[in-house]
């Protein structure tokens, strides 16, 4: 069978007669420093289809500003702009993007064709050299691949055949279905299997002069060449402004700095119907500011668009101060399974502790152990709802009985299993002990400084105190606490639950299963299934392995029925065996917007994945109404 995934978001270029340009290019146009726009723009544009989402047509101008905690942070501009090969819809629907068609067959087989014309940032053509290069020299370069191809890219451990038949046009092959690879390319983290091969090739031995390359090695530092082209290969990181994009803004601000401001993208291929070219916000700035006082700048009037660092817990401070700052806040919808959820780590290192994690009756207790309604009042002000980790009502793979299992609030049936796995023995305090005799002290870790989290936490402690367990919990910084669940030092840690909480059958299912390193409740054994084992560890409980058997066997059937069957069926041990333990769900995403900016949707689901945050709702398409005002 042989579909194609269409434009269905999108006019047709054709529609549009003349196109238009931003006035704040019109000096560099007249001083011959840029082209016109109709010559920066491919020969077919994508058109935003602005009537099926809900948009009118805005102005150009003004700067958007926003606020980050961390210089890391800023990498969230790479998924606002979400410019992807193809990419997702509000409604989760996949829908070409850079690419003008994908032709699909057998589910198998995939032919990119892109926008002739398309052209980086820096004006020189986008064509399928720039996917040879990451294919070639790249991906299967023995010094840029020694990790081996990327996950999306394999099948039963097998990468595709690729070919380039002309300038617009790119095929990869597979010798079974692959469903990971168009979700891959949607995704909301950059997975662009294309890099700019005119800039890069000046950082690569198949390409440079030697004694240019090792000159250029010299001057930046570095110890190889590979090291040179990896640092400077870096577009989610932005870490180089010199490096091309095709997002609608590009970074202005060498780092390190405390204000990165990302200037609009003369060469982006998105017109409105009207055949202006986007985006229509000129510039974006985003300052660095301590977690714990974003809240107060942004009741200070001191942001555009903010939702870092927005809680329910702000809610009610940022509405006093709305109408004082000139600024609406909004809440959105949850695409999360789960808000926050306790994440046991099955590869703990101590031997004891890893045992008990093991014990499904363990996890079961502690999640009846926790009073789930307390919480949702104290910290959410009964916005929310008690719930597994799982699914949201909104998929159509929602049970009921996903959500209720093991989370009613039962302390008594909570001691009764733990005894029942022989943690009878206690001190003198009444706090159980582990079965080597030590105090049962179970310490939770947290990313960074997080008020919510603590809050949430506090509660589980004074519940997990009446079974005899005592919780505690830390803050560690990012970087260190995925380290420490890598390393096994972590016992348990906090997050949030299900990225796809609205999941449909013929999404995939692997988050549910150990399929990635990055899974805090079982890194080792997600590291092994991505490294085709060769690295990690295989599970070793019989429940995760099954969930990989089913992740593997939606991979292989095309009809829809199966793949929910397979999805009921994870879901349903999931449930059972509680490898992350969530504890309240439906919380919503608090927005905080000026009242200056247009075409944000005032209801919307905030997502990571699928949804790239504000990303799926076309940023490019958000306008400053008083551009003259707004930013200041």
């Amino acid at each position: 069978m042989t579909f194609a995934v269409g434009l269905m978001a999108c006019a047709p270029a054709w529609s549009v007669s003349a196109f238009v340009g931003p006035p704040s290019l019109d000096a560099q146009v007249e001083a011959g420093k840029l082209p016109p726009v109709a010559e920066r723009l491919p020969t077919e544009p994508l058109v935003v289809d602005f009537t099926a989402l809900g948009r009118k047509i805005g102005k150009y101008g003004g700067t958007l500003r926003t606020l980050e905690p961390q210089v890391r942070d800023t990498r969230r501009m790479v998924v606002f702009g979400y410019s992807r090969l193809v990419g997702y819809t509000p409604d989760g629907v996949i829908e070409p993007d850079i690419a003008r068609s994908v032709d699909v067959e057998e589910g198998r087989i995939f032919t990119l064709h892109l926008r002739p014309g398309h052209r980086w940032s820096d004006g020189e053509p986008f064509t399928s050299e720039d996917f040879r290069y990451y294919w070639e020299d790249v991906a299967n370069d023995p010094d840029l691949g020694r990790n081996g191809l990327p996950r999306p890219l394999l099948v039963d451990g097998q990468g595709p055949k690729v070919s380039f038949p002309d300038a617009y046009t790119i095929r990869y092959e597979w010798e079974n279905p692959n469903p990971y690879f168009l979700p891959a390319l949607a995704g909301s983290m950059p997975f662009d299997i294309f890099r700019p091969a005119h800039y890069l090739r000046q950082f690569h031995a198949r390409h440079a002069e030697p004694e240019e390359l090792k000159r250029l090695v010299d001057k930046a530092g570095q110890r190889n060449w590979q090291a040179l082209h990896y640092r400077l290969d870096q577009a989610y990181k932005n870490a180089n402004v010199d490096l091309p994009t095709l997002e609608p803004w590009v970074l202005a601000t060498n780092p390190p700095a405390d204000r990165f401001v990302f200037k609009r993208n003369p060469y982006f291929h998105r017109v409105d119907p009207l055949g202006q070219q986007l985006p229509y916000i000129d510039t974006v700035a985003m300052t660095i500011a301590s977690a714990g006082l974003i809240p107060a700048m942004v009741g200070a009037g001191e942001t555009d668009l903010q939702s870092t660092a927005m809680t329910m817990s702000n809610y009610a401070f940022l509405k006093q101060a709305e109408q004082r700052s000139d600024y609406d806040v909004l809440r959105w919808k949850s695409g999360k399974g789960s808000r926050l959820a306790l994440f046991p780590n099955f590869n703990a290192a101590d031997p004891v502790w890893r045992q008990l994690l093991s014990e499904a009756d363990f996890r079961r207790a502690l999640s009846l152990a926790i009073n789930r309604d307390d919480i949702k009042e104290a910290v959410y002000y009964g916005l929310a709802r008690s719930c597994n980790d799982t699914v949201l009502p909104g998929s159509p793979l929602y049970q009921q009985a996903f959500c209720d299992q093991w989370t009613q609030y039962d302390p008594a049936q909570a001691e009764a299993l733990l005894d029942r796995i022989g943690l009878t023995e206690r001190d003198g305090a009444g706090m159980r002990l582990l079965p080597d005799g030590r105090p049962m002290n179970l310490v939770v870790e947290i990313a960074g400084e997080d008020g919510e989290q603590t809050d949430v936490l506090q509660l589980i402690a004074e519940d997990f105190q009446k079974i005899g367990i005592r919780l505690l919990f830390k803050a560690v910084e990012r970087d260190s606490l995925q380290a420490r669940l890598a390393s096994g030092a972590t016992l348990m840690s906090v997050g949030s639950g299900l990225e796809n909480g609205r999941a449909k059958p013929v999404d995939s299912p692997a988050e549910l299963a150990p399929t990635l390193s990055a899974q805090a409740q079982w890194p080792a054994w997600g590291l092994h299934y991505e490294s085709a084992g060769q690295l990690g560890a295989a599970p070793d409980l019989p429940f995760a392995q099954r969930l990989i058997d089913l992740t593997e066997e939606w991979q292989q059937t095309l009809d829809e029925q199966e793949k929910a069957r397979i999805w009921q069926q994870m879901l349903q041990i999931r449930a059972d065996e509680m490898p992350t333990i969530g504890i309240v769900a439906d919380v919503d995403q608090v927005i905080v917007a000026s009242r200056h900016l247009r075409n944000l949707p005032k209801d919307g689901v905030y997502n990571w994945e699928p949804g790239a945050f504000f990303g799926s709702y076309r940023p490019e398409t958000f306008f400053l109404e008083a551009p003259e005002v707004a930013g200041k």
